[in-house]
């Protein structure tokens, strides 16, 4: 096996990554790049679970302001999220990437339920482990999910693909043209300077159990596997305080 950094990773795709340039929905063309992206990490030897978040679909928190009650609000936004987890399971699975869509509320038919174990046993057959539907509670975001399932597979990194987005900034560089891109961060530094990286639950959880993070650019053809290869693009963001 080549030579890479990170042995077993947590990819979380945003789900306005999975929209493409439509900004809602799931665009097959963005599947179909994925997949191949993924490939190439996987042709590697790596061991990949990955998160998909919802916000191309449906939002919680947009519910909530609307009126709709929070939980029912989020538990729509679960199910977006599972939705996601099939669309790119079918994109990795044209291109001859083995799969398991494993959900945190249980619907046989379509996945198997999330079971850690299961799910370990998955990672070290090659296969690539996809995790819907959030914690399964709601107020939860998938940002915390990916740094709860990172923590409990034992991943050595927790990947952050962003749409477009090269790295964290002090500032939304889109707005203002004196935004600062930092290299590299700690958890503390994110929770303190309210980056807005992900959610201080998740920032928390990751701080607390020393998992790194990388957020990156996806679009970028190749970027993935850098990352793996322990190429510095992106931020950085430790694990500790």
């Amino acid at each position: 096996m080549t030579q890479v950094k990170y042995k077993r990773i947590v990819l979380k795709i945003s789900g306005e990554a999975l929209a493409g340039s439509q900004g809602t929905g799931i665009d097959p063309t963005v599947i179909s790049h994925l997949a191949e992206e993924i490939k190439s990490v996987h042709d590697l030897g790596v061991e990949i679970g990955i998160v998909c978040g919802g916000g191309n679909m449906w939002r919680g928190e947009t519910g909530e302001k609307l009126g709709m009650e929070r939980s029912q609000a989020d538990y729509m936004g679960m199910l977006a999220t599972i939705m996601n987890g099939l669309a790119l399971q079918d994109g990795l699975e044209h291109v001859g990437v083995p799969t398991r869509l494993q959900t945190s509320i249980e619907m046989r038919q379509i996945a198997e339920p999330y079971i850690r174990r299961k799910a370990i046993r998955h990672l070290e057959k090659g296969r690539v482990i996809i995790m819907g539907g959030g914690t399964g509670n709601p107020y939860f975001s998938t940002d915390t999910t990916a740094a709860l399932r990172a923590a409990e597979i034992n991943a050595d990194v927790i990947l952050m693909a962003k749409n477009g987005v090269d790295g964290v900034y002090s500032a939304d560089p889109k707005i203002d043209p004196n935004a600062k891109k930092y290299n590299e961060l700690t958890q503390l530094d994110v929770i303190s300077k309210d980056l807005k990286v992900m959610d201080r639950t998740a920032s928390s959880l990751s701080m607390d159990t020393n998992i790194p993070l990388i957020v990156f650019n996806v679009n970028t053809e190749g970027n993935i596997r850098k990352v793996v290869m322990g190429e510095h693009i992106g931020t950085v963001i430790e694990g500790g305080k």
